[in-house]
């Protein structure tokens, strides 16, 4: 806490003595709002509509801000909006609040999700640090909505034990999906004879230049045949607790890794983020490097190099703060996550066709199931160059999606790769995806 002169002392002080000794009481100067002052203004601004309010709270609003928001309303034709706030989370000079928002979208029904809030402190005061994913996980920039009527199949998905889902949730745009392409067979015996298809309403939306539309929700879709997911209850509310408790964005997959099936899902990525974005997987890829060298020949009790700076392929690769390991073995180097020694020996023994195999070995390239419209990610072709050196540590361009990297997690657990699912085998077809087993090669393959 900073010293203060006497006089500063005075400004921020007045007391006042009333009823003899004893009855002082100290009266605080006004101060600059805090985050929690911040945050109740402009969520009580919001449910007034006062957009230059709103904007008056926002550190460096952007042109179109009331724009964005009026998208929204006038796309989906939005009635009345109900913010549900949490408390504000404090992490130096940045805060969160995670709140939910409920729409009555054109009366056709109530659209429910949660987001977050953020604001910093900058020059000493508080502001919302307002980015287009305040209104909907994961909006990357001005957004065109829409709401459009489709036909569906009646049916209703639920946990592995026929408890509810609930669509309010991070789950709520993979059911959608699941609803979506879902073809439903009158009774259980796998005919291909189809109900009678009913009416919902779909908000969708498009936030990047020349994009196509994503469903987010579907309204007042018939409840009719009940079709239970692999969802474990309990997994998913433990995966959503702890991205509830993460700064930034993020996402948890959790799979069952002998039999492919997805136990939860949690994310705060925007649509079916988890399943569909690409990021650069880091360090976490060198599972997969691992196991080219693996399929090479060496041993996890290998001599390998991990020196601090290394120069792989006319790149100069480093570790993290400078560490270094000197001689040491291949297993160690991998539990230390050391860059120098992943990178050289992919350049030197694996080679560019090396890592692209046991990439495809791990399931790189191959279509994501349910439904995305491109693959998990097709692995770079990279050459032999310095593209492979940064391949090798995750870098460069190899990118993968959340649900990727956790299906080779599974992999190495189980020492087979099966591709992920959130249906029951017997179901898996009817919504447009089959059941798929690759075991490696050998079990080497794996890491294991």
């Amino acid at each position: 806490m900073r010293a203060r002169g006497v006089a500063g002392l005075a400004g921020a002080l007045a007391v006042v003595l009333t009823g003899g000794l004893g009855a002082a009481h100290v009266l605080r100067a006004d101060r600059e709002p805090g985050p929690e002052r911040v945050a109740r203004d402009y969520f009580a601004a919001w449910r007034r509509g006062a957009l230059d309010e709103m904007a008056g709270l926002v550190a460096r609003p952007p042109a179109d801000f009331a724009d964005q928001h009026r998208a929204m309303v006038r796309g989906l034709t939005v009635y009345s909006v109900a913010l549900e706030p949490g408390p504000v989370t404090r992490q130096g000079d940045t805060a969160r609040v995670e709140f939910t928002a409920d729409r009555d979208v054109a009366g056709h029904g109530s659209w429910r999700f949660r987001s977050t809030l953020r604001l910093d402190r900058r020059s000493g005061r508080w502001r919302v640090a307002w980015t287009p994913d305040a209104l909907y996980p994961g909006l990357r920039g001005p957004a065109e909505w829409r709401l459009r009527q489709i036909r569906v199949q009646p049916v209703t998905f639920t946990a592995r034990d026929g408890g509810a889902l609930s669509g309010d949730g991070p789950l709520g745009p993979y059911l959608t999906d699941l609803t979506d392409r879902y073809d439903a067979a009158d009774g259980e015996d796998g005919d291909d004879e189809e109900s009678e298809p009913a009416t919902a309403w779909a908000v969708e939306v498009r936030d990047r230049a020349g994009g196509e539309f994503r469903r987010l929700k579907l309204l007042g879709a018939p409840r009719g045949e009940k079709v239970r997911t692999t969802i474990d209850p309990d997994v998913q509310a433990a995966a959503e607790k702890a991205l509830r408790g993460a700064p930034g964005d993020g996402a948890v997959v959790a799979l069952r890794p002998s039999t492919g099936e997805v136990l939860g899902i949690a994310d705060t990525l925007g649509g079916q983020g988890a399943f569909v974005n690409l990021y650069p997987p880091g360090s976490t890829f060198k599972v997969v490097s691992a196991a080219a060298l693996l399929g090479r020949g060496m041993g996890g009790g290998g001599a390998v190099d991990c020196p601090a700076r290394a120069v792989a392929a006319q790149r100069t690769i480093t570790n993290h703060e400078g560490a270094s390991l000197g001689r040491t073995t291949l297993r160690r180097a991998f539990a230390e996550s050391c860059n120098t020694t992943f990178a050289t020996l992919t350049v030197g023994r694996s080679r560019a066709a090396g890592l692209a195999s046991a990439a495809g070995a791990f399931g790189f390239g191959e279509r994501l199931w349910p439904g995305a419209a491109s693959a998990y990610s097709d692995f770079p072709k990279t050459g032999e160059g310095a593209e492979l050196a940064e391949s090798a540590i995750g870098q460069g361009r190899v990118q993968a999606t959340p649900l990727l990297m956790a299906t080779v997690a599974a992999a190495v657990a189980d020492g087979s790769r099966r591709s992920p699912r959130l249906l029951e085998a017997r179901s898996l077809r009817r919504a447009g995806g089959r059941r798929r087993r690759a075991r490696c090669r050998a079990r080497r393959r794996c890491g294991t």
